[in-house]
C-alpha cells in the first residue's frame, strides 16, 4: 500500500504504529528503489508529473524528495525510539498523542509527567539522529508549548472539531440575539 500511495503522487507517507527499528527499515524499503529498497519501479506517471528523463535522475529526486514519518504511538514504539530515528530514510518521528496515552495507561492525560517526559524523549531522539518531531496540534496554546519544545512539523486542529467549534460559536452569537 504504501509504494501504491506513492505511485499515485503522495510526496510521502505517515506510517502509524512504528515500534521497532525493523519495522521502520520495511517501511523505508517500501518507499526506495532497488538497489536501497524494494519498490516496484514504472516512471513517466503522476509520482514524477508524467515526465520522461534519465530514470536514475528520476530514482535520485525521488528517493529525495519522498517524506516518510513514523508515528510513535505505543509503548515500544517509545521505548525503541532512539533507535527508530536511527533508521536511514525516517525523516520524522510523529507522536500520536492520543494512543500514546492511551498505551502508557495515562488516556488524555496530556499533563501526565509520563506523557511530557516521552515528549521529551521523541524530541531528544529526534536531535540525536537528524530527525524532526512531528505532532498535531490541537489548539494554539498546544501549538506555541510543542514549538517551544523543539517540534518543527505540525499540523493544527481537527477539521470535523474546527467545523464543530465555528458553528457552536456561530449558533451562541444567533441564541444572543435572540434574547436581546
Amino acid at each position: 500500500f504504501v509504494a501504491r500511495a506513492l505511485d499515485v503522487g503522495a510526496l510521502g507517507v505517515m506510517i502509524p504504529m512504528v515500534g521497532t527499528p525493523a519495522e521502520a527499515e520495511h517501511i523505508v524499503a517500501c518507499t526506495r528503489y532497488p538497489p536501497q529498497g524494494r519498490r516496484g519501479a514504472a516512471f513517466g506517471f503522476a509520482h514524477d508529473d508524467y515526465e520522461g528523463g534519465e530514470v536514475a535522475a528520476k530514482i535520485a529526486a525521488l528517493h529525495e524528495r519522498t517524506l516518510v514519518i513514523a508515528q510513535i504511538e505505543t509503548t515500544e514504539g517509545l521505548a525503541n525510539v532512539e533507535a527508530i530515528a536511527a533508521v536511514p530514510g525516517i525523516d520524522a518521528l510523529w507522536i500520536g498523542h492520543f494512543d500514546l496515552t492511551n498505551f502508557l495507561g495515562i488516556p488524555g492525560q496530556f499533563q501526565h509527567p509520563a506523557y511530557l517526559a516521552a515528549v521529551d524523549r521523541v524530541v531528544a531522539a529526534c536531535a540525536a539522529h537528524g530527525k524532526v518531531p512531528a505532532f498535531l496540534a490541537a489548539d494554539p496554546q498546544w501549538a506555541r508549548d510543542y514549538a517551544a519544545r523543539g517540534f518543527r512539523l505540525m499540523a493544527y486542529g481537527v477539521d470535523q472539531l474546527l467545523l464543530q467549534d465555528a458553528l457552536r460559536s456561530g449558533l451562541d452569537v444567533l441564541r444572543a440575539a435572540g434574547r436581546a
